[in-house]
Formats: structure tokens, sequence, C-alpha cells
């Protein structure tokens, strides 16, 4: 979000709390990216602002319900007010449970057992979304348009194209059974809890093979998940590398120093493999 939303993103989320009963005199800002999201004191609830034109804060909502009443490790709503996305000055506010960090950083073992036990409460749950293609369809659609990625140099935009289009075929022709996935499940998408891993961020749910979603996860923790295609993960991973570097090229993304980051991963892609880990890439 850009800055000069940030101040208002956040007067909203403490009126929205406000207004619902809850003490919020302060706002410590978590995360900044396409949304913002904010720990509110003292009450110690996450707002998270989006802009209100863009409907995924009510889809989030209503998904996450749908997976904790499935059993799935899901960040919860905030139970003290009605689960609702709250529209106020042009943003959508959404409140959530804050959980305070475990005794110890999240083990590779802890996140491959809490992913596999999303995975399998995800295939309980009948959700429409679309299939991850419909993902590498809008990464496409970035480069392949020089006015949405201007700075992308040509010699680069044809390494995108061609590398999106191909995995897309290759992973494709791979066959592999599909189901409901995170879409990104990578360490700033789950929070190490006393309780155990939890994760947050719904708005990408998307269906494919569950290497999809490995692709975003450290190669440790990909280690400890059962019965993993190795190769289609490293078909996976290449993919995710490219669709990242896309979306940091597209002259709307908002993601920090998002320019910077496109050149390192494009570095990383002319390279070549053993393919990076997203963690690896963001460090």
């Amino acid at each position: 979000m850009e800055s000069s939303d940030v101040a208002r993103a956040i007067s909203a989320a403490i009126s929205v709390a406000s207004a619902h009963g809850l003490i919020a005199d302060e706002a410590v800002v978590l995360h900044n990216s396409n949304k913002l999201t904010l720990r509110l004191q003292p009450c110690d609830v996450v707002a998270r602002a989006t802009r209100a034109r863009d409907n995924s804060a009510g889809l989030e909502l209503e998904r996450v319900q749908r997976l904790a009443e499935a059993g799935c490790p899901v960040g919860a709503v905030e139970p003290r007010v009605r689960p609702l996305a709250y529209r106020l000055d042009d943003f959508a506010v959404t409140l959530w449970v804050y959980y305070e960090s475990g005794p110890a950083a999240l083990s590779a073992t802890d996140y491959a057992d809490g992913l596999a036990r999303l995975h399998a409460g995800m295939r309980r749950v009948d959700i429409a979304t679309p299939r991850f293609t419909d993902r590498i369809a809008q990464a496409e659609k970035i480069v392949a348009d020089p006015e949405s990625s201007p700075a992308l140099a040509a010699q680069d935009r044809e390494v995108l194209v061609s590398s999106l289009a191909d995995l897309r075929r290759a992973i494709d022709d791979r066959n592999a059974s599909e189901q409901l996935l995170h879409g990104e499940p990578h360490p700033g998408n789950v929070l190490a809890t006393s309780c155990g891993p939890v994760f947050i961020d719904f708005e990408t749910l998307c269906r494919g093979p569950v290497e999809f979603d490995l692709a975003h996860v450290p190669q440790a923790a990909c280690d400890q998940y059962p019965n993993v295609d190795t190769e289609l993960l490293d078909d996976c991973r290449h993919l995710v590398l490219a669709m990242v570097a896309a979306w940091r090229w597209d002259v709307e993304d908002e993601f920090p120093d998002g320019i910077r980051w496109g050149h390192r991963l494009l570095r990383a892609l002319r390279d070549g493999p053993p393919w990076p880990t997203v963690d690896v890439m963001t460090i």
C-alpha cells in the first residue's frame, strides 16, 4: 500500500475496531504490501485493511471460516465482532485474532505437518476457486504487455514469456492429481504459535498439485512432507520463480523495493537449476 494511503488505512482500522467496542489507541504495522496488516493495541487484535474496490476481504473471511470448520490450522477471525469486511474511507477492514509467537521458531517438521494438515482439511471442503494456471495467465499478461511492465527489458521479457508458457505445458503434461491449495504458503503466511503452525492470507486459493504449494516452502520442510513428486516440485519451483518475477515488474505492484527483487529473480532464472526456494530469494 502506498505510503500516502497508510495513515488513512490505519485510521480506518482503528475507527472500525473502536466502533465495535474494541479499545484501539495504537496501531503497529506488521506488514505492508497489497494490503496493510496491523496489530491494534490495547485490544490486541490484528486488522487487515485493503482497498474496498477489490472485494477480496469478504471472500477471504468466508473461506477461512469454512476451512476452520474442516479442521484446518488457519488464523481465526476475531470472535468479539461479527465476521464482516467493514468498509470505511475506501478501505475494507477485517479483524482477526492476534497470536503470540511460540517458544521456538517453527521447525521444518512442524511446518510440513501443518501444511499436510491444511491440505487434508482442504480436501474436505468444496470451495469454488480458479486453477493454478489462472495465476500463470495473470503473470503472462503482465510480461506480454509493455504498458503493464514498462521497466522490463526486452530480453528479460522474452525469458519470462517463454518460461511461463513452457512450464505451464510441462506441469500440465504430468497429469498430477489436484486439490484445493493455499496458493502461497510461504514463511510469511505461516505463524509459529504456541498451538503450532497457523496459516493466514487466503486470497490466493486455487486448485492444483500439492507440489505447487510446496514450491513456496523451504527445502527442509519439503523434505518432511510425505509422498512428494520431486520432479514436479522442481518444475513448480521454477514456475513460482518466474511468476513472482513477473509480478515484481507489474507497474501496479506494491511490493516494497519490487524492482530490485525483480532483477534478483531474473538472475536466478538465468542461472538455472537447482532452483532456489522463494524464502531464500526474499531474505
